[in-house]
């Protein structure tokens, strides 16, 4: 069988003002025609349908018109699953109707899905709690999906019982995972994790140029990283959404691997080259899989530059991309310099000035805001107290600040 695992589409999301569904629109169809080529058998979706809980009416269109191709009117299984960006509700919503076209939506970690049949012959033949198992029309052998939407402590202690700890969060799926794969997966067939969640091998260092906004949050609600010891050893691969950069995390105990999402949608991301999975597989083995280019949608491009002059004639030689614009000088910029850039660039999302100060020792200092929110506040904590830096228990109080203005 031939599957594609895609994730983050986050419809909807905008960079700054700069709406980008037209470009969703574009990039969600390379995919479907993607899968067409390839023929495929199953389509995976690791979460972050949305970028939002509420998404405006386009977007939900958006979203289940493309799903609607990829399900090949009922003999493609498509599995898509909720995200932090999510509302578990909303996903699970259309399930009745999404059915009969053989869309299989999970919103909430231990969902169990109802077996049902397509009138094109593709049928789940298993179901538990965080399980399915589906029979695909143009495949002999049955595809076996472990599912574990994102779950952070508070969903997980609705839905699994989970206690407050973050060794128990890894331990409980641990244990939720391997019961379900001696119950339900051999070699008889293919045995596929998907999920929502921060993943890492244990001892390596965290990917830095993610998004703030998909890296774990401590102390307030968000999901802390799993390890790939945590998966099972019965599982031939695990398709995984949350960070938008393509990424191999591990190969042991299976591939654990990020798709990315199909747009760059941070400048964190900008020069990523973005991708979707397709996976051969056989009866207990993965055969390969490789990573197929996605090359639809806008460029996103930072630039450096200390003058005006210079940042246009850079500027006119990317009039397609999206750009961020950092002028280094000794004072703000003039309304006239901004307005030279805005008129030199259609595509200017962000201007920002990075100002020298003359400290009385005679050095000068940067204030970067290419920063984040939590290094600016370090930042201006230390100058305001003599270079000291500020406790954790005040970072867990900027942070959860920070997560309720989110």
């Amino acid at each position: 069988m031939k599957i594609l695992h895609t994730a983050d589409w986050h419809i909807g999301k905008k960079l700054d003002n700069f709406s980008r569904l037209e470009e969703q629109r574009l990039v969600l169809n390379e995919i479907c025609e993607i899968a067409d080529q390839e023929e495929v058998d199953a389509v995976v979706v690791a979460g972050d349908l949305f970028d939002n809980f509420n998404p405006s009416s386009e977007s939900t269109e958006l979203l289940y018109s493309t799903l609607y191709r990829l399900s090949a009117h009922g003999s493609r299984a498509v599995i898509a699953i909720a995200g932090n960006h999510d509302s578990p509700e909303r996903i699970e919503v259309p399930d009745a109707l999404a059915k009969v076209c053989g869309i299989i939506f999970v919103g909430f970690p231990n969902a169990e899905i109802k077996p049902f049949q397509t009138q094109a012959g593709l049928e789940i033949v298993k179901s538990d709690k965080g399980f399915i198992e589906i029979k695909l029309p143009k495949s002999e052998i049955p595809l076996r999906i472990l599912h574990t939407p994102y779950a952070n402590e508070q969903r997980l202690k609705t839905f699994l019982g989970l206690e407050d700890s973050e060794e128990n969060l890894r331990t409980h799926l641990q244990k939720h995972w391997q019961e379900l794969a001696e119950k339900y997966l051999d070699d008889n067939g293919f045995n596929l994790l998907v999920t929502h969640l921060y993943v890492m091998k244990k001892g390596d260092p965290a990917p830095e140029e993610e998004p703030d906004e998909e890296r774990p949050i401590l102390h307030i609600g968000g999901a802390q990283a799993i390890y790939t010891e945590n998966f099972p050893e019965q599982i031939h691969y695990i398709a995984l959404g949350h960070l938008h950069r393509y990424h191999r995390v591990d190969k042991m105990p299976a591939p654990s691997v990020y798709s990315s999402s199909p747009l760059a949608y941070s400048f964190s991301e900008a020069n990523q080259t973005k991708y979707v999975i397709l996976l051969d597989a056989e009866a207990g083995k993965l055969n390969n899989y490789r990573a197929i280019e996605l090359t639809k949608g806008k460029k996103l491009r930072r630039g450096k530059f200390d003058s005006i002059d210079e940042a246009i004639i850079w500027l006119q030689e990317h009039p397609e991309d999206l750009v961020e614009l950092t002028i280094v000088s000794d004072n703000y910029l003039e309304a006239a310099d901004k307005k030279r850039l805005t008129e030199a660039h259609a595509g200017l999302v962000q201007i920002i000035p990075q100002i020298k100060k003359i400290v009385e020792e005679g050095g000068s200092s940067g204030i970067d805001l290419t920063l984040s929110m939590e290094s600016l506040f370090q930042e201006y904590f230390k100058s305001k107290n003599k270079g000291q830096e500020p406790s954790e228990g005040l970072l867990n109080v900027f942070r959860e600040v920070l997560g309720t203005e989110e």
